[in-house]
């Protein structure tokens, strides 16, 4: 069973929010009125016993002190910036296994925490965004591809692994060759819309049906990971509850953010393992 972190987020904030404000209006009033009455009815009050009664409950004394940092990690959190770690090398070589990377939560539109709805347009994915989105068939598992297809878009991923926008190759350059799965990888520059990007493919390895197309509906986005040849994305998701012309389709209800910068890397979490810096730098 999951967490829905951004649900227990905005119950606590609720939660401390509430104890603060009961603290306001009913409970430090009390105690200032028995303080009042004290005084009132001794020629000399005890400090000690001042102290006592202007005392907050425990309960209420945690939920103001946790308040103010919860708010402020939820409006950072939902509104502004929220921090990844990249789990699989689904995106080689822009982003590797243990990248820690932060999203722009604004980029494209202001949701609203937990029901994930839209209440200010500012902007759409551009091709060649680097995105994380909920996937379709599981909303409570996040994603992180690239933005291939916009609406409207027509797709085609050939058998000798070249991409295809509306009829149109995808400019590509090779770079050089690394040791890859199952033999030797081939290293590409990619120029997919105004993102100029490396995109890795394992030679030996021939994971798309020929020639395959997909149609991109209104309101929803072809992804694709920069690991060609190792990354389940939008060609190879399947779903029996989706419609056939959606699968394979991210919802724009679907999306999370854009991801733009690495700020630290730790592929092994453990103290003989320490992170590193190695690789901080915005996202291409």
């Amino acid at each position: 069973m999951s967490l829905n972190f951004p649900l227990l987020l905005v119950i606590a904030v609720f939660v401390c929010g509430l104890l603060a404000l009961l603290d306001l209006l009913f409970l430090a009033p009390r105690r200032r009125a028995a303080i009042a009455s004290y005084q009132g009815s001794v020629s000399q009050p005890d400090g000690v016993v001042v102290e006592k009664l202007n005392k907050e409950p425990l309960l209420v004394e945690y939920g103001k002190s946790f308040f103010p940092v919860l708010f402020i990690v939820l409006v950072l959190r939902s509104f502004l910036v929220e921090p990844f770690q990249i789990p699989s090398g689904s995106m080689k070589p822009t982003l590797d296994v243990g990248d820690f990377i932060l999203v722009n939560k604004f980029s494209y539109g202001i949701r609203l925490p937990v029901i994930d709805k839209k209440v200010i347009e500012i902007g759409d994915p551009q091709r060649g965004d680097v995105m994380v989105f909920r996937f379709p068939s599981d909303p409570s598992v996040n994603y992180i591809k690239r933005v291939v297809g916009l609406p409207g878009d027509k797709i085609r991923y050939s058998a000798d692994k070249r991409l295809y926008v509306n009829g149109e190759l995808v400019a590509e350059q090779l770079i050089g060759s690394e040791p890859g799965t199952l033999g030797s990888a081939e290293l590409y520059q990619e120029k997919l819309g105004e993102a100029e990007h490396l995109i890795r493919k394992e030679m030996s390895r021939y994971r798309a049906a020929p020639d395959h197309s997909w149609t991109v509906p209104a309101g929803h986005y072809f992804m694709m990971g920069d690991n060609r040849d190792n990354s389940n994305d939008s060609r190879y998701w399947d779903d029996p509850n989706i419609p056939k012309d959606m699968l394979g389709m991210v919802p724009d209800r679907n999306i999370v953010g854009k991801a733009f910068a690495v700020w630290m890397s730790w592929p092994e979490p453990k103290l003989s393992h320490l992170p590193n810096f190695s690789r901080v730098g915005l996202i291409k």
